[in-house]
């Protein structure tokens, strides 16, 4: 993605730009509510920067929206929270039209018991045990603000905001609650992985596909406009 983004915006540029991304997301993750800066001498119009940019964009990546802002913003660094999706489809059969989009679940999933380990993973927490081995964070302790597990029909999704997230968290913390929610463990593991700071204790990392990052928040004095965000859920 971002190879792509940085060739189509030095076409509409004529210079060479490079970008800084709020997240990184990995091959099969999908994003909503990305956002990233560049620097660039060329004036351009925010209109220009977004049309022209997708023109040469493929058809399953789109710049949303465009903005100047000051030169101390950084997309990554100035970022206090993120929010990020992920999708599950529970019905016996997988879906042809959704595959890339969502996680298929054959098993029975127990929504109640999700929602109740949900709520032993919130808050500050030292999350070893939902960092990829090769996370190079420096500090593995962040601060879940929220994670909660929705459902309707066939669909259960799971929201989680934090100021920041190691790598494949939000996959690992997805694998131990579809674990629970299978009723392979219960609903205590949930605090047992946690508190074991040892990704070898954490069971399964979730299928990338379908997780989605929704949201990036700034404070308040940058005023970034974020359009409104894509529905990232399927009926």
């Amino acid at each position: 993605m971002q190879r792509c983004v940085e060739q189509a915006l030095s076409e509409v540029a004529g210079d060479s730009i490079s970008i800084v991304t709020a997240g990184r997301t990995d091959s099969g993750v999908h994003a909503t509510g990305q956002v990233i800066h560049f620097d660039s001498p060329v004036k351009r119009t925010d209109r220009a920067w977004v049309l022209g940019s997708n023109t040469a964009l493929p058809t399953d990546i789109r710049l949303r929206a465009a903005q100047q802002v000051g030169f101390d913003f950084h997309a990554r660094f100035k970022a206090i929270r993120r929010s990020y999706r992920y999708i599950v489809l529970n019905q016996p059969i997988a879906s042809a039209v959704y595959r890339k989009l969502v996680t298929h679940e054959y098993r029975s999933i127990d929504v109640p018991a999700m929602q109740q380990a949900a709520m032993l993973l919130v808050g500050e927490n030292d999350y070893s045990s939902f960092r990829a081995a090769g996370c190079q964070a420096r500090s593995p302790v962040r601060t879940i603000s929220k994670l909660e597990v929705g459902s309707a029909g066939s669909w259960i999704w799971i929201d989680v905001v934090a100021n920041a997230f190691l790598q494949h968290m939000v996959r690992n913390l997805a694998g131990v609650l579809l674990a629970i929610g299978a009723g392979e463990k219960p609903v205590e593991w949930a605090t047992t992985v946690l508190q074991a700071k040892d990704r070898t204790k954490g069971g399964v990392t979730a299928r990338p596909e379908g997780l989605y990052l929704t949201k990036v928040e700034y404070p308040s004095g940058y005023a970034i406009n974020m359009p409104i965000p894509e529905p990232v859920i399927f009926w």
